[in-house]
């Protein structure tokens, strides 16, 4: 791409949003980050296999399917439904930190089937598109768990592998926003099928609102920085308290909604966003929700850490974790 100053007006930087993104003032959007993509196939090292498949033809929501290659049928898995973050501008499961880092090992630690949604990015795809997508995944899901016999569209590994009584919605960053909206979503709705969500895991969660709490008083300019990534993928007249980036602002729905019979908050001592997740899980346990809530925290960690090094300890008991909320009885 020619350089934001040249003298072509049509290239001209019109808004730069870091880490993430440049818009120029043609409309072109330049990703900085999250753009790599690792094609599917059998990791020989974990025995995990995957495939991308497309869920909606008609919007292009596609999403890539992972199963351990050493359960065989008739046993059937667990189901994670797992969205990824990227602020809802980058990435997909195609990318090397998702689909090495988190997607294989997510599969191979909880010896599940992992769904992973590629939702529409903004801002080409403005909010809700990314929520609209997630639910279209989530009816897709349950369509599968009613389909019998040999039926057209019916996925065969879903079929073959999966107990659609053990569904779980899983998501980090912005996929944890999704996963909680989801979860409010579903015990609202009339999803056909036969299929169970039993829980939610939010992986450092991406919530956030007007006033500071907690570490975002002492760190302004990180503050400020969270504040123009919502602001520029979700513009409306309550900025951050919009009722999609804050679970507690005046009208949105109560968190004693939320499908599953258990929760677990992942949040990291250093992230920005951790103070947030740390509100979510308290006002979910003063609530009167029925089911169990977990507090999991990383120390010495910021956000997305067991992204970025997979291979450390710290990533690894996260990893066990959320195997141990997929498993436990």
């Amino acid at each position: 791409m020619v350089a934001p100053d040249s003298n072509n007006p049509e290239l001209e930087l019109e808004l730069e949003l870091l880490p993430y993104l440049r818009v120029y003032k043609n409309g072109v959007v330049e990703r900085l980050v999250g753009t790599r993509v690792t094609p599917p196939g059998l990791d020989s090292l974990t025995g995990v296999d995957s495939k991308d498949i497309t869920i909606v033809p008609e919007t292009g929501i596609t999403a890539r399917l992972y199963r351990p290659t050493a359960v065989e049928p008739p046993r059937k898995l667990p189901l994670v439904v797992y969205f990824h973050g990227g602020a809802f501008l980058i990435t997909s499961s195609a990318e090397p930190i998702y689909h090495n880092n988190c997607l294989i090992p997510l599969a191979a630690a909880t010896e599940s089937v992992v769904l992973s949604v590629n939702y529409r990015l903004a801002p080409e795809h403005p909010l809700p598109a990314a929520y609209e997508d997630s639910w279209a995944a989530l009816q897709w899901v349950a369509e599968q768990s009613k389909t019998s016999g040999d039926e057209a569209g019916q996925e065969p590994w879903l079929k073959q592998l999966v107990d659609f009584e053990k569904v779980f919605l899983l998501g980090d960053s912005a996929g944890g926003n999704i996963a909680h909206h989801m979860a409010l979503r579903a015990q609202n709705s009339n999803l056909a099928g036969n299929f169970k969500i039993r829980g939610i895991a939010l992986i450092q969660p991406y919530f956030w609102g007007e006033e500071p709490i907690g570490s975002e008083t002492t760190e302004p300019e990180k503050k400020a920085l969270v504040d123009s990534w919502w602001n520029f993928v979700c513009p409306s007249d309550r900025g951050n308290d919009d009722l999609l980036i804050n679970p507690f602002a005046d009208g949105s729905p109560s968190v004693e909604g939320l499908v599953g019979e258990k929760v677990v908050v992942i949040v990291a001592e250093k992230d920005i966003l951790r103070d947030r997740g740390m509100l979510y899980y308290e006002n979910l346990v003063k609530s009167h929700w029925k089911g169990k809530v977990d507090i999991f925290e990383t120390e010495g960690e910021d956000h997305a850490f067991h992204l970025l090094d997979p291979t450390s300890e710290k990533a690894k008991r996260l990893v066990n974790r959320l195997a141990l909320f997929v498993n436990e009885d």
